[in-house]
């Protein structure tokens, strides 16, 4: 496999690098009703280690695994533990590419799941819920109230 049809844009990356994936509950919401998703995207180095200090999380499970293990024949495929019904995350090469780079410059971090196992002990939440197409109205009583002279020269 040509690692630069693969990354065009990042020579330094190669279907050989670790990084971690893992599977998340989210939710969509459509026309008022929400819709719980699976969710697999890459998790950074600096993220996985707080997750693994106990903050709650919408990880189910994570993955240590090589770039080639999602990215075969130049398209994008599914590990086999990995639910079927489960979906890719947004923007996820560009992303997987980013997380790969966090694990080369702290190896340390590759200890945490090493390659080839699965870590499933996090403290898994959905209290806070994750909506993937949640949308930020800005309006104007959000702006910041100031005094009339604050702009002013005293």
């Amino acid at each position: 496999m040509s690692t630069d049809t693969l990354f065009p844009n990042a020579p330094d990356v190669s279907t050989d690098d670790y990084c971690v994936f893992g599977l998340a509950t989210c939710f969509i919401r459509e026309d008022g009703e929400t819709q719980e998703v699976q969710i697999v995207e890459p998790i950074p180095s600096s993220a996985l280690e707080a997750i693994v200090k106990g903050i709650p999380t919408s990880y189910q499970k994570a993955w240590g695994k090589t770039l080639g293990d999602f990215f075969q024949a130049e398209s994008l495929t599914l590990p086999s533990e990995i639910p079927s019904d489960a979906q890719f995350g947004e923007n996820f090469v560009e992303r997987t590419v980013a997380a790969s780079r966090t694990y080369k410059k702290r190896p340390e971090a590759k200890e945490i799941i090493p390659l080839g196992t699965e870590k499933n002990d996090f403290n898994f939440s959905l209290e806070k819920k994750r909506i993937l197409n949640a949308e930020n109205i800005v309006s104007a009583e959000d702006n910041v109230k100031q005094h009339a002279y604050t702009h002013q020269v005293l």
